[in-house]
């Protein structure tokens, strides 16, 4: 690949020195010596648009699939974000399992959360073309407790975290767990409330922090690289607006991202760590009411479940058949 620091052809031309005398080899020098140049610089030129379009192609066309788990989790989907239809075949639960949360890491591959009667144990799926290639388990990654329909999971990109909520009654417990090794650090609570819209930034966990009854929703953060223990030992970032139940944190840990509705449109806003209002993302017209809000596995396209799937420069992705979704 051409990285612009090839030797310049211009400063090869020494040997007309020897066929010139040396007043005609000047001025011989310098008009091959720019002709070159010129050449060399068109070249690079082109080179450096050709690099560009496939890097502006991915910009714009973003993630092609979504891995979507079926209502009561039987089974998963592989869907196309462009069109909406399924490619290749369900993928049945585990026997005794079933399909709950999914999470995207940045090689494309997935995570995914399989409950059972008192455990929470854990797969990787990987596609090949979109279609299901395999799935096996993470045997080092297992969450005791019942998981809930409030339950939530988010996996650091790299896939070498993960932290998943369960719950006793209506207190949350976060496990945080190292599928490699098996080790982890749990975080409890008494406090009856819901703890959601999990996501990543380095070793900080951040969450939606909803109290029973209370009608709030606060954004909170864990620095998982700390002392485990008490709930009550996370950081408050920001109370979330009026309308908005879900948020996460961007991959750089600069920024907070709200799904925020208002009668049939959900808007995307992002929030400096502080809770200042920064930057409107986009405006849609949706389905029903925000339920999950995830970063895609590029780090950068968001996508907000709403009934269906919606994120910006995308068709709407049908959705209604799904509990839970990731791309």
């Amino acid at each position: 690949m051409d990285d612009g620091r090839r030797e310049d052809p211009g400063n090869r031309l020494g040997s007309w020195k020897g066929l010139v005398p040396l007043g005609v080899a000047a001025t011989a020098a310098l008009l091959i010596g720019g002709g070159v140049d010129m050449v060399h610089r068109h070249q690079r030129a082109a080179d450096e648009e050709h690099e560009a379009k496939p890097a502006a192609k991915a910009e714009k066309t973003g993630p092609e699939f979504i891995v979507g788990v079926t209502q009561k989790g039987a089974s998963l989907l592989v869907r196309n974000v462009r069109t909406g239809a399924n490619v290749g075949l369900p993928v049945a639960a585990p026997q005794g399992r079933r399909f709950h949360r999914v999470a995207a890491l940045k090689d494309g591959s997935y995570i995914l959360a399989t409950p059972g009667p008192r455990d929470v144990t854990f797969q990787r799926l990987r596609l090949d073309d979109g279609r299901p290639k395999d799935l096996k388990p993470l045997p080092n990654a297992i969450v005791p407790g019942v998981s809930t329909v409030w339950s939530d999971l988010a996996v650091t990109p790299d896939g070498a975290q993960l932290a998943y909520v369960t719950y006793k009654g209506a207190s949350a417990r976060v496990d945080v767990v190292t599928p490699e090794t098996g080790v982890h650090k749990v975080w409890t609570t008494r406090l009856r409330a819901r703890v959601g819209s999990l996501s990543w930034s380095g070793t900080t966990l951040s969450f939606v922090w909803s109290p029973v009854g209370t009608g709030k929703h606060q954004v909170r953060t864990i620095d998982t690289s700390g002392a485990a223990g008490d709930l009550k030992s996370s950081k408050a970032v920001m109370p979330l607006p009026k309308g908005s139940f879900n948020a996460v944190m961007s991959r750089d840990g600069t920024s907070l991202i709200a799904a925020i509705a208002k009668s049939s449109e959900v808007t995307l806003q992002t929030f400096t760590v502080q809770g200042t209002p920064a930057k409107t993302l986009w405006t849609l017209k949706v389905k029903g009411a925000p339920t999950g809000l995830d970063i895609a596995h590029n780090g950068r396209d968001v996508i907000v479940t709403a009934g269906d799937l919606y994120a910006q420069g995308v068709p709407t992705v049908p959705a209604g058949d799904l509990a839970d979704a990731a791309w």
